[in-house]
């Protein structure tokens, strides 16, 4: 395996207001996002190989690049869901119900489009599917802004999602 990079943001970490504050995503992006590609480039210098940090790392891309500036009826392109809010209910059930620290998930599938949970996210790979919507339900991703209304954390988030490039993620 090759080493991993960091990443920095593709918008500014103010960019998310007032969803997700600039410090929320400075701690985010800079500690545990970093702490993620460090510890697993430090562990495979040492021989070791950890899902874990792998995954954490990839995970935390997907979650990056599925943002963008908050947008008033923020909607995903024509077409993409047949029922738009059934998907926002469902989707927010899948948050809002993780238990204890997790994801929640849009997979691309054989079958089509699926929503889940990844509580773990060493265990990525198993399941065969594509993440192609992530929704960080850990802690350090909405507790300073919401203590623990996840609800409040998650129906806000839509505004913040780039359906764009959930649409782009949809077709590689």
């Amino acid at each position: 395996m090759n080493k991993l990079t960091v990443k920095p943001l593709s918008y500014d970490y103010s960019a998310l207001e007032p969803v997700i504050s600039k410090k929320i995503m400075e701690l985010h992006h800079d500690k545990h996002y970093v702490g993620y590609v460090n510890n697993f480039n430090n562990l495979l210098d040492a021989g070791k190989i950890s899902s874990f940090n792998y995954n954490g790392a990839i995970m935390h891309e997907i979650f990056w690049g599925n943002m963008r500036a908050h947008q008033e009826n923020n909607m995903p392109p024509e077409g993409m869901f047949p029922d738009f809010d059934k998907f926002k209910e469902e989707f927010t059930v899948a948050a809002v119900s993780v238990e204890g620290s997790g994801w929640a998930v849009l997979w691309k599938t054989e079958a089509g489009l699926a929503i889940g949970q990844l509580e773990k996210h060493n265990l990525l790979g198993l399941n065969g599917a594509k993440p192609i919507l992530v929704l960080d339900m850990w802690e350090h991703a909405y507790y300073l802004d919401y203590l623990n209304d996840r609800k409040s954390y998650v129906e806000k988030w839509f505004s913040v999602v780039d359906w764009d490039n959930v649409a782009k993620r949809t077709k590689e």
